[in-house]
């Protein structure tokens, strides 16, 4: 299995895309950037502020934040509240973290039909195990094994309780890698403002702006071309405002690239109806999940809710064609 973990917002010339900032120079004696990662991908953390040791204060304690919540939504680190959840089927006193964002999860999954669901780690086991056996089927797993797991999938067997969160069907899992990343963003965020910071950008696997550009002019932000990735296609500002990228040609289960990580929950295929949805909103919480749910979703299902959140979605199609809907 290749997993190949995106990486569209180049922020200096070292992470080989000279996307952000556009302006830097302008600004850089205060302009503070760690690199790193987060959740298993690429972190940036660019701080304006007119005192150095302060600023550097300040990623620390962000770091310490990140680590913080990894601890408790990481996938990959075995005592993290998620994992404990995922192998016993139930957590008691769980942190107030993971149900704040399994809250935040279901409200997506009810705004958008379903097609947002983090309880579809089953159907992640079930194809990552296929294609790890000698000479598995190039056609992916068996039409009863993907019907086996879509039965353990379903956000109305989670249960979800201050006090405990709660599996209602044997073989279930959460996977938070539709959310988690914008929600840890968004938390980086409530403690740079928190600490009087006005400007930064702050990119934990998705990307959210505090205010504009120090220089008086938005942050600019690359989209990744999905036809050739490590290029950009096209620009956005951000100010105040956050972006998040889903697209199925950035982690794949095969050689061949057929079989990848966005799944439709009602059919437990994986899909390639759009090969990259970008959405622009208020939160990376927000934009992380819609741009997740949209992935599945025509557009003309995706439009009622790109209007009522006023966010701004960017398609890609399989041909290359390309579609923004606006709120």
């Amino acid at each position: 299995m290749r997993l190949n973990r995106r990486r569209f917002i180049g922020i200096t010339a070292a992470a080989g895309l000279p996307l952000l900032p556009l302006h830097a120079a302008r600004a850089s004696s205060q302009l503070q950037v760690w690199t790193g990662a987060a959740l298993g991908c690429d972190a940036v953390l660019q701080i304006y502020h007119p005192d150095p040791a302060a600023a550097r204060r300040l990623i620390a304690a962000c770091l310490d934040e990140v680590e913080r919540l990894e601890q408790v939504m990481s996938l990959y680190r075995p005592g993290s509240a998620l994992c404990r959840l995922n192998r016993d089927g139930a957590l008691d006193t769980p942190p107030l973290d993971l149900v704040r964002v399994l809250a935040e999860a279901r409200r997506y999954n009810a705004m958008s039909g379903g097609a947002f669901d983090v309880t579809v780690q089953p159907l992640w086991h079930t194809y990552a195990a296929h294609f790890a056996q000698p000479g598995a089927s190039p056609d992916g797993p068996a039409a009863e094994t993907i019907a086996a797991a879509v039965a353990r999938v379903g956000e109305d067997s989670l249960i979800i309780d201050p006090a405990r969160l709660e599996f209602a069907k044997p073989g279930m899992g959460i996977t938070l890698n539709g959310i988690g990343q914008g929600y840890i963003t968004d938390r980086v965020v409530e403690l740079l403002r928190a600490n009087g910071v006005e400007h930064a950008l702050v990119d934990m696997g998705k990307t959210r702006a505090i205010g504009g550009h120090p220089d008086g002019g938005p942050w600019s932000a690359g989209l990744e071309n999905p036809k050739a990735p490590g290029t950009c296609s096209e620009y956005v500002e951000l100010r105040d405002r956050s972006l998040a990228t889903a697209g199925g040609y950035g982690t794949v289960f095969d050689a061949a690239g057929r079989f990848n990580h966005i799944f439709e929950p009602w059919s437990g295929r994986t899909s390639w109806r759009w090969l990259s949805v970008s959405v622009e909103a208020a939160t990376a919480t927000e934009a992380n999940a819609l741009s997740n749910a949209f992935a599945v979703m025509p557009a003309e299902a995706v439009a009622p809710i790109v209007r009522a959140r006023s966010v701004v979605a960017h398609f890609v199609a399989p041909d290359g064609a390309r579609l923004s809907l606006r709120g």
